[in-house]
């Protein structure tokens, strides 16, 4: 049997958009999964999606612009500029297997921006205790981005 196709409201935030509460099966699915898409748009609403590592932190996501090849100087990447002129970004963490019975998927929307230093030496370690690629990799002093989710949608299998 498919999963119910109707999109719900896995969280709503509260009074602020730190205050997000979401169920712990979906906290565990997205803090859990190694891989996500990180969307951004410029001021024109230019759409950019590129895929990210992340780590989850309380109601927070962050990203680490890493020394993986990239074309351009990590602060002159087109998702750095984006979120400078939109800081409205959203996150897609899913599940695909061929038993479409087990398809899910969790879309957090949110607010991003540079993490300040001490905010992001906590993400560096919390990345590098997830990602053990990032333990030889040189972080400090790169740029983390640093998201405050506002909400989460949810469909399918958890």
């Amino acid at each position: 049997m498919m999963p119910s196709r109707k999109l719900r409201a896995a969280a709503r935030p509260r009074k602020g958009f730190s205050e997000l509460r979401w169920s712990p099966k979906l906290r565990r699915f997205v803090g859990t999964a190694r891989v996500a898409s990180l969307g951004t748009a410029d001021r024109a609403a230019c759409p950019h999606v590129v895929p990210i590592c992340f780590v989850l932190s309380g109601n927070t996501i962050y990203s680490a612009l890493d020394s993986k090849p990239k074309r351009l100087a990590a602060r002159n990447l087109r998702r750095l500029r984006n979120i400078i002129e939109n800081s409205q970004v959203a996150v897609l963490v899913h599940r695909y297997t061929e038993d479409w019975e087990q398809l899910a998927y969790v879309l957090v929307r949110g607010h991003a921006s540079l993490a300040g230093a001490g905010e992001a030496q906590r993400a560096i370690r919390l990345l590098r205790r997830k990602y053990s690629q990032y333990r030889k990799m040189p972080l400090t002093g790169r740029p983390i981005i640093k998201i405050l989710l506002t909400s989460a949608y949810a469909w399918g299998a958890f």
